[in-house]
């Protein structure tokens, strides 16, 4: 375990057992075993020791949103917020101590606050960036974009808490709901997913129909 990562339990485990606010610096590197130099080499401020990974997991959400690759901007959105969402189910317990001072300590709170504004915007860009050039695509981006942050945080919360027994499941189906306006959109010139269902849907009833319309066609007019 590297010294950051021994700073970062030692102070979520005195952050839990004291009280965030009754639990100073010198506490925390007592704890880890290290000095005061170390845990600021490392951190700026306790709160930034309860999130230590935010701008790391940042850096590759951007990077899956950005690399160009040929895939559909949906599934780049999709995969890119999946890396968030995996990491937290990695940590497991750790993460759910994480939770419970996000909801606890208002100064916590707001660092994280600030780091989905972050991640929004990643995705608003990204999105942006995808889109046709139409009179709504500034609209588009940024409800799109908000939509995939707040269906990534429900699942996770919902984990979390004890609540949801299928987190991937959940995902899967919350972000699909949220980047459908992709796929309507069509950004990859590739036919919408939904438009290609509703067709093959509709192709039984299609072809029992045929032979109506080709008599139909072919009847004399004067008939008619």
């Amino acid at each position: 375990m590297t010294a950051r990562e021994r700073i970062s339990e030692a102070a979520l485990s005195l952050f839990e057992e004291r009280g965030f606010d009754q639990t100073t610096i010198e506490d925390v590197v007592e704890r880890a075993g290290v000095g005061r130099t170390t845990f600021f080499r490392h951190f700026r401020s306790k709160e930034e020791a309860v999130l230590p990974d935010q701008a790391t997991l940042l850096d590759q959400v951007t990077e899956r949103l950005t690399r160009p690759e040929p895939e559909p901007l949906d599934v780049r959105v999709t995969e890119a917020a999946r890396i968030v969402l995996d990491h937290y189910l990695t940590e497991g317990e750790l993460a759910r101590a994480r939770y419970r001072l996000v909801s606890a300590v208002p100064a916590v709170r707001a660092r994280e606050y600030a780091g989905q504004r972050a991640y929004q915007r990643a995705f608003r860009a990204a999105i942006h960036a995808g889109l046709p050039d139409v009179p709504d695509r500034d609209l588009e981006a940024e409800l799109v974009g908000a939509a995939v942050v707040t269906a990534h945080n429900h699942v996770l919360r919902c984990w979390l808490r004890g609540e949801g027994t299928d987190p991937v499941r959940d995902f899967d189906r919350a972000l699909r709901r949220a980047t459908e306006p992709l796929r309507r959109t069509g950004t990859d010139g590739a036919p919408d997913a939904l438009a290609v269902d509703a067709a093959r849907s509709a192709l039984p009833a299609l072809e029992r129909l045929l032979p109506a319309v080709r008599r139909l066609a072919d009847a004399d007019p004067s008939q008619s």
